[in-house]
C-alpha cells in the first residue's frame, strides 16, 4: 500500500504521522502521479495548527501538502497531453502531496523540463505561483524600487529574482547570513530589525515604489511608513493588515495555473531563475522537515521525498 502524511487532530509536528492509505484511483480529468519531491509550505503550518480553521477548516483524518513533481501512474477519462509515464510538475489543492501517490487535476500539472530538477520542480506549485502573483501586484518596473521582506525566505528569494527580472531595483530584507547569496543575484542585502526604515531610506536613496511582504510582523506598516502607496504594496501573509490598510494580498491562488508554471518552470530551464533548496527530508522524517521550517530562517525551499 503507499504510504501519506495524515494528521487526526490540529497541533504541533507531533500529530504528523506517515500511514499506510488506499491507492488513489483517478476520476475523470485526473492523473494519479508518483511523488519524486513535494515542498512543504509554511501555510501547511497554520491549516495544521487551527490557526486557519475559519478560512481553510480541515477534515480529519486530514493529508497535506499541495507541491508536487513526479511521474505519471495511470490516466482518467478525458484526459490529454499527458502520457503514463511522463515527468510533471504542478499542484493539488487536496492537501495531498506529502505521498508516495498524489491526484491531481490534469490542469494543475505540466512538463516537467529535463534540465529542472525534481527539488526545484517539487517546490514550484506554491512558492512559485505565489511570488509571481506578489511581484505582479506590484508591478516593479524599469527604474524602480522594490523591497522585499523575508527576501530568502520560499517565496522571498523567488520573488526578489522575478522583480530583477522586470528590470527594478530590488532590496531584499534578510539575516546577515543571507546577504552574500541576495548580492550574488543583484539585490541590495540589508538586515532587518531596529532601524530598518533607516536603512531602505539610505538604500533606495529616499524613495520606494512597492513593498512585498512575504513574513508579515508589522511589515505591512513600515512599507506605509516609507510613503508607498496602498495599491503598490502586496502581503501574502498579514491577511488582518491587508483589510485593516487596504492593500493588496494576492498569493497563490492568483496565479496557480498551468500557464504560470509553464513559465516559471522555463525561466528555471533557461538559468534566469533559481528555486534554492535549503533541505531534502525523505517522507518519514516529515515533523524534523517542519521543525527546520518553522524556525523561520532557511533559504529556500524545504523538500520532502517518498
Amino acid at each position: 500500500m503507499p504510504r501519506a502524511v495524515r494528521f487526526d487532530e490540529y497541533g504541533g509536528v507531533e500529530v504528523l504521522k506517515v500511514v499506510d492509505v488506499e491507492r488513489p484511483v483517478p476520476a475523470a480529468g485526473e492523473l494519479l502521479v508518483s511523488v519524486k519531491a513535494a515542498a512543504i509550505n509554511p501555510g501547511e503550518v497554520s491549516i495544521r495548527e487551527g490557526r486557519m480553521h475559519e478560512r481553510w477548516p480541515a477534515t480529519f483524518p486530514s493529508g497535506q501538502g499541495s507541491d508536487l513533481a513526479g511521474v505519471v501512474e495511470e490516466i482518467g477519462d478525458g484526459v490529454a497531453g499527458f502520457a503514463v509515464g511522463d515527468e510533471v510538475l504542478g499542484f493539488t489543492h487536496n492537501r495531498a502531496s506529502h505521498a508516495e501517490l498524489v491526484l491531481a487535476q490534469a490542469a494543475h500539472l505540466v512538463p516537467k523540463p529535463a534540465l529542472v530538477s525534481w527539488e526545484a520542480a517539487g517546490s514550484l506549485g506554491i512558492a512559485g505561483t505565489t511570488a509571481y502573483a506578489a511581484v505582479n501586484a506590484v508591478a516593479p518596473g524599469e527604474g524602480e524600487t522594490v523591497v522585499v521582506s523575508g527576501a530568502a525566505g520560499g517565496v522571498g528569494s523567488l520573488a526578489v529574482q522575478l522583480a530583477r527580472i522586470s528590470g527594478a531595483t530590488v532590496i531584499g530584507l534578510a539575516s546577515e547570513a543571507n546577504h552574500q547569496w541576495l548580492g550574488e543575484r543583484y539585490v541590495i542585502a540589508i538586515s532587518y530589525g531596529e532601524g530598518v526604515a533607516e536603512r531602505i531610506r539610505a538604500a533606495a536613496d529616499g524613495h520606494v515604489d512597492a513593498f512585498i511582504d512575504t513574513f508579515g510582523d508589522g511589515y505591512v506598516e513600515l512599507a506605509l511608513a516609507l510613503g508607498v502607496h496602498t495599491q503598490r504594496i502586496d502581503t501574502i501573509i498579514d491577511f488582518q493588515a491587508a483589510q485593516e490598510h487596504g492593500v493588496k494580498a494576492e498569493g497563490s491562488m492568483v496565479a496557480s495555473n498551468a500557464q504560470v508554471l509553464g513559465e516559471l518552470a522555463r525561466l528555471i530551464e533557461e538559468g534566469r531563475l533559481e528555486v534554492p533548496i535549503a533541505s531534502v527530508y525523505p517522507l518519514d522524517r516529515v515533523q524534523d522537515a517542519y521543525r527546520e521550517l518553522e524556525r523561520r530562517h532557511t533559504r529556500g525551499k524545504i523538500v520532502l521525498v517518498p
